[in-house]
């Protein structure tokens, strides 16, 4: 998550970038195979818990929707799946993306189109 709790000048291109450096570490390493969801909006971020035990989370629909985009990023080539919305925030960074498809994702009353990240071939 970037903005919170402090504010991020790109929140979105920040977010992209660190799917993309995770998916490329996480191959490199050869130990894991993991898939990317990335989603932006609004969500409530902050400490939850009891005083033994508390976490600092976030909720919102974003955070639904990038878990529902991880799922389909495990069967994607470049393991990373963005929805269009954090794509078109982020600039510059869209250049490492592709469009892909328009899925329906559990919970979502309409279709999200999604992009992936584009993969070199070595």
């Amino acid at each position: 998550m970037f903005g919170a709790p402090t504010a991020h000048p790109d929140p979105p291109g920040a977010a992209l970038r660190a799917a993309r450096r995770i998916c490329d570490a996480v191959r490199a390493a050869g130990e894991v195979d993991v898939g990317v969801g990335v989603a932006c909006g609004p969500v409530w971020a902050g400490q939850v818990g009891t005083a033994s035990r508390l976490e600092y989370t976030v909720i919102g629909d974003p955070v639904n929707e990038a878990a529902r985009l991880t799922e389909l990023a495990k069967d994607d080539t470049g393991r990373a799946v963005a929805s269009e919305a954090v794509v078109r925030a982020a600039g510059g960074e869209a250049a490492h993306w592709r469009p892909a498809a328009e899925v329906e994702l559990r919970g979502r009353g309409e279709p999200t189109r999604t992009w992936v990240r584009r993969v070199d071939r070595a």
